[in-house]
């Protein structure tokens, strides 16, 4: 700590030491020119804008979706990251873990796009979405019963 505070004073005194520097310029942010950094800042200030926007627009229910989404992608390369370094001896359980995880991200995307289009079409009371007819709840159904048949066959396969 007392080192941080010799280097400190060290740069107030250089600082102050300067008379052709003030306060006000010693505290502007150097920015640079160059259209590689601007192209740099325009990729993050969408990232931003994005991920705000995401916060403050979807329901909890999607945004718990999501995360499992990336639970499940984290989960695949988990997996095949174990298979390339340690091999892959019970390839059918490489397999059915393999195939569990895109599966039921495939189950879940289809969940996620059930239930965003259902509460977009309850907003906006119309009947133009893909699934007029299939409410949340039919969804979430689908999606148990979908699972169930998936995991019976991913435990068969394995043996």
């Amino acid at each position: 700590m007392a080192k941080k505070d010799v280097a400190a004073k060290k740069a107030s005194a250089a600082f102050a030491a300067r008379p052709d520097l003030d306060a006000a310029t010693a505290r502007k942010p150097v920015k640079s020119s160059s259209p590689i950094s601007k192209s740099i800042n325009d990729v993050v200030a969408a990232v931003n804008t994005t991920y705000t926007n995401y916060l403050k627009a979807l329901t909890p229910r999607l945004k718990l979706i999501d995360s499992f989404l990336v639970f499940l992608v984290a989960l695949g390369v988990l997996q095949f990251v174990y298979v390339l370094l340690v091999g892959n001896f019970p390839f059918n359980a490489f397999l059915g873990g393999f195939i569990s995880c895109v599966g039921q991200f495939v189950l879940t995307v289809s969940l996620r796009m059930q239930y965003a289009l259902a509460t977009q079409s309850e907003e906006s009371k119309g009947e133009d979405s893909p699934f007029p007819t299939i409410t949340p709840e039919r969804a979430l159904g689908d999606f148990v019963f979908a699972s169930l048949v998936l995991h019976f066959i991913v435990f068969h396969f394995i043996n």
